[in-house]
């Protein structure tokens, strides 16, 4: 039984993939999936997070060998910021890496800064990561990375409300990973590994074009999910899980 570890994007943690790792799990009985909490955040929301990929990395793999699954090559499937330590992980340590699925995800030196954030979103990005109400916070987010119905973001909100109240990401370490993403260049090395690029053409918090640029960069195979939002799992997970079983049966 093959290894899949799951990492989430900015000021997310592992809690916030909600039903996407039962409804992935019982798809793929033949994967053993787990989550991992980037530090700062989830089970870490206490430790301080490192403001460059390359330390989050470490961070996220040294967790990794002590929950004991680097005991055979792995598969990784990360979103966002999570893509980004997933690439960092791939071009440091190849042998470890069976495959990875990167879901929209950027790079400083392939794409402009207003893509990476679209201009659009970036009060409601403020307003969220500075507000003291859980759930008005977390709404903000939901907006922002989801195009479900209103009223469905609104019960979503509030089930990450409550995991904010457990485990609070802080407002810098929430800026320590901004940093991070914001000035991560990785080298143009093709990767060792098979990646396939995952992108929503309606996300409104991240431009599909920095998919798009990662994909012509390095000839990487890709799909597109045309209404979903940036938070692929939560809009639209059998389509999600369809497209990871379809690559990794091959």
């Amino acid at each position: 039984m093959s290894n899949c570890l799951l990492l989430r994007g900015l000021s997310r943690e592992s809690g916030h993939w909600g039903e996407f790792v039962p409804q992935m799990q019982a798809a793929l009985p033949t994967l053993k999936i787990d989550s991992l909490d980037l530090p700062g955040t989830g089970r870490f929301y206490q430790q301080t997070s490192p403001n460059r990929i390359e330390a989050i990395l470490e961070a996220t793999r040294q967790q990794a060998i002590t929950d004991g699954l680097l005991n055979q090559p792995i598969h990784l499937l990360a979103v966002s910021l999570g893509g980004m330590v997933a690439w960092e992980w791939l071009q440091r340590y190849p042998q470890e890496i069976k495959s990875a699925i990167l879901i929209n995800t950027s790079f400083a030196n392939l794409s402009p800064f207003y893509q990476r954030l679209r201009w659009q979103a970036y009060s409601q990005f403020i307003n969220a990561l500075t507000s003291n109400d859980a759930y008005q916070r977390e709404l903000a987010i939901v907006r922002m990375v989801s195009n479900r119905a209103d009223s469905e973001r609104q019960t979503i909100a509030k089930a990450w409300a409550i995991l904010h109240q457990q485990r609070p990401i802080s407002l810098s370490n929430s800026l320590k990973q901004i940093t991070a993403a914001a000035r991560y260049k990785p080298q143009y090395l093709q990767p060792k590994v098979p990646v396939l690029l995952l992108n929503s053409l309606a996300d409104r918090l991240v431009s599909a074009n920095c998919t798009v640029a990662i994909h012509r960069k390095f000839l990487l195979p890709s799909a597109y999910h045309p209404s979903s939002g940036h938070d692929l799992a939560l809009d639209a997970p059998q389509w999600l899980i369809e497209q990871a079983n379809i690559w990794l049966s091959k």
